[in-house]
């Protein structure tokens, strides 16, 4: 059955403003404030793995970082958004909100790299979570995530964060000198108040051993809700 959108409006669009969780806060990317720390996380040791699947590469020098950073600073879509680890008070990782058209109330999340501060740990999932919960509660009817199908952790996480999957575009981009066939995952605004509950049941500091060791999967809460 057809749904009926006769009063569909265009959905605002995302601002710059902080997004706070338990675990993490995201700041718009401010060149000045935010620029060394993510020069520094750029030309990390493992950097070159982090930078394996992103359109942009690994910096050889701070000058030839700044014109990127100036970039992504001044950029409304993507719009840049810095992971700051609370725990910690460290920046922790990037990320944005890409492909942003509020006529239909579609978004995307993209350009993510997040460092051993918080990568696979309940930080990560939350930065994430922050993101979605931001859109949905802008009227956005639609969430992507998209990856080259090469990527397996990509699509493992896309999945593990209750992403549907869609379906593969064939040759889809030319990136860094390689075919890119793009593994195409959504979640809709249907979705996710199930989604929503199953994440704040995850996050919960109760969910969480001394150890900082999850007690139960945020699959087993998604599956228990329905999500």
């Amino acid at each position: 059955m057809s749904e009926n959108l006769q009063d569909w409006k265009p959905r605002p669009r995302p601002e710059r403003i902080n997004l706070e969780g338990r675990y993490v806060r995201l700041e718009p990317l401010d060149a000045a404030k935010h620029g060394e720390r993510l020069y520094e996380m750029a030309t990390a040791q493992d950097a070159e793995g982090r930078f394996r699947w992103l359109f942009d590469t690994k910096p050889q020098t701070r000058a030839d970082f700044q014109p990127w950073l100036e970039k992504s600073a001044a950029s409304e879509d993507p719009l840049f958004f810095v992971v700051i680890d609370k725990a910690s008070g460290k920046m922790a990782g990037r990320q944005t909100l890409m492909r942003i058209d509020p006529n239909f109330g579609v978004i995307e999340i993209g350009n993510i790299y997040w460092s051993d501060i918080v990568s696979r740990k309940p930080a990560a999932t939350e930065a994430q979570f922050l993101f979605a919960r931001y859109i949905f509660e802008l009227g956005y009817r639609r969430y992507e995530w998209k990856c080259n199908n090469r990527n397996e952790p990509s699509k493992r996480a896309a999945e593990r964060f209750g992403f549907k999957f869609e379906g593969i575009f064939r040759q889809h981009m030319v990136t860094k000198g390689e075919n890119r066939d793009t593994a195409w995952y959504s979640i809709i605004d249907k979705e996710w108040p199930a989604l929503l509950e199953a994440y704040d049941a995850w996050l919960d500091p109760a969910n969480f051993d001394a150890a900082g060791q999850q007690k139960r999967k945020l699959e087993d809460f998604r599956a228990e809700l329905g999500a």
